[in-house]
């Protein structure tokens, strides 16, 4: 999208532009779609009818903007403004992984080290006790019930799991299922919040961008709406339309959803009753996305304490068990 906005706005034809960024690119499936864009062109047909054989690649909202900006003239604005787009949700995406990447990290290790404590070192302390005659601290007593229940009827675990995940990927499969799913991790405190940010900053800078393209409002909200993927808004938002078409414009009916927060619908009420949608739809979303990195860092701060906390308190009842052992062994010793 850069690209192509760099080249326009210096002159070069269209077909050039695609021709030039296929045969540079060292991706060949990047290559394979240019290739196919620049044969659309050369039989006459529209960049956005090209990119329309490519929806899995570009996304609705993009093929629609694309096509109100070629009808506009002004396709090396609006192209640069869907990198700049793209650009900000690569970075909310990437945010969002670095956060899970500590504490996964530290879970995966903690779960190791308890797994060879509990499966190779606590065993050879129930044989050598055994051979004493002594009796094991309650620590390790049930450390030991635990991992010799899991030696046992781990099959039985593994076919409970399994069951559990096919019934859940069945779920998942369903309409109902997906809505379920949406609904309840936007009721999960502090991370449904963080989602709600994310898609309110999502819903404002799709909407923005396809209003200054020149797209009629009817079709960019739909195409908005559907942009989010998220069940919950995608059925609030459809009655969101039919009121608009009714006359009562796009404000009022987004905050009687109650999927927007009171400032969103404050901020795009103003927006609406100025003329100046776009404009404020966009300075929502800027807002929103600076809210979106504080309630990130803000989650972030909760889960990495908590997971610490869990693997700690697993990790050391692991050590209690092992030094009690020890220090039993050293009293029998003594007697």
């Amino acid at each position: 999208s850069r690209q192509m906005a760099a080249f326009i706005r210096a002159g070069l034809p269209i077909l050039d532009a695609v021709h030039t960024i296929g045969e540079e690119s060292e991706n060949s499936s990047i290559r394979r779609i240019m290739t196919d864009i620049e044969d659309g062109l050369r039989s006459g047909e529209r960049f956005s009818d090209c990119l329309d054989r490519h929806a899995k690649i570009f996304p609705d909202f993009y093929r629609g903007i694309v096509r109100s900006a070629e009808l506009t003239g002004e396709l090396d604005t609006v192209l640069a403004r869907l990198a700049l787009y793209i650009e900000r949700d690569l970075e909310a995406r990437r945010k969002i992984k670095s956060a899970t990447i500590y504490p996964t990290a530290v879970a995966l290790m903690s779960i190791v080290t308890i797994v060879v404590l509990a499966a190779y070192v606590l065993p050879k302390f129930k044989v050598f006790f055994e051979s004493l005659n002594a009796k094991l601290p309650l620590p390790t007593r049930m450390l030991l019930a635990v991992t010799d229940f899991l030696s046992q009827w781990w099959w039985a675990l593994l076919v409970g799991l399994g069951v559990v995940i096919l019934a859940i990927v069945a779920a998942l499969q369903s309409e109902g299922g997906r809505f379920a799913k949406d609904r309840f991790l936007l009721a999960v405190p502090v991370l449904g919040q963080t989602i709600q940010y994310a898609l309110v900053e999502r819903f404002c800078r799709v909407l923005a961008s396809m209003v200054s393209a020149g797209v009629a409002l009817p079709e960019a909200l739909r195409v908005a709406s559907d942009s989010l993927r998220n069940r919950v808004y995608t059925r609030g938002l459809a009655g969101v339309n039919e009121a608009m078409l009714e006359g009562e414009g796009i404000a009022a009916p987004l905050a009687k959803t109650g999927l927007f927060p009171p400032t969103a619908s404050q901020m795009l009420r103003v927006g609406e009753e100025t003329g100046t949608l776009d404009g404020q739809l966009e300075v929502t979303a800027q807002y929103y996305e600076t809210e979106l990195d504080y309630k990130l860092k803000k989650l972030t701060a909760l889960f990495e304490p908590a997971i610490i906390v869990v693997m700690g308190l697993l990790v050391g009842f692991v050590a209690v068990a092992l030094v009690s052992a020890m220090y039993g062994i050293f009293n029998q010793v003594k007697v």
